[in-house]
């Protein structure tokens, strides 16, 4: 089955997931989240420069999980444009 392409919206909220990974990342590296996560360093580099802008969501959950990122405050993030965590 071929996916039909993501829409301009769809890539904004890649890009916005990447940037809300970075923030809640802080000061650790990505091996770190990746070593703590599960989830390849390469993915995460993907992931956070949007280039991967619809992850696996037990992929979003195993990050979240590693940076102590409620899943609820992502998702609340995600669906306001330009919203910062406050987790």
């Amino acid at each position: 089955m071929v996916r039909p392409p993501l829409s301009p919206e769809e890539r904004e909220r890649g890009r916005r997931l990447g940037a809300l990974l970075r923030e809640a990342r802080g000061a650790r590296t990505p091996g770190e989240v990746a070593a703590a996560s599960g989830v390849s360093l390469e993915a995460l580099r993907k992931i956070e420069s949007g280039r991967v802008p619809t992850p696996a969501f037990f992929t979003v959950a195993a990050l979240a999980r590693a940076l102590d990122l409620p899943l609820d405050a992502l998702a609340a993030a995600l669906a306001e444009p330009r919203t910062a965590l406050s987790a």
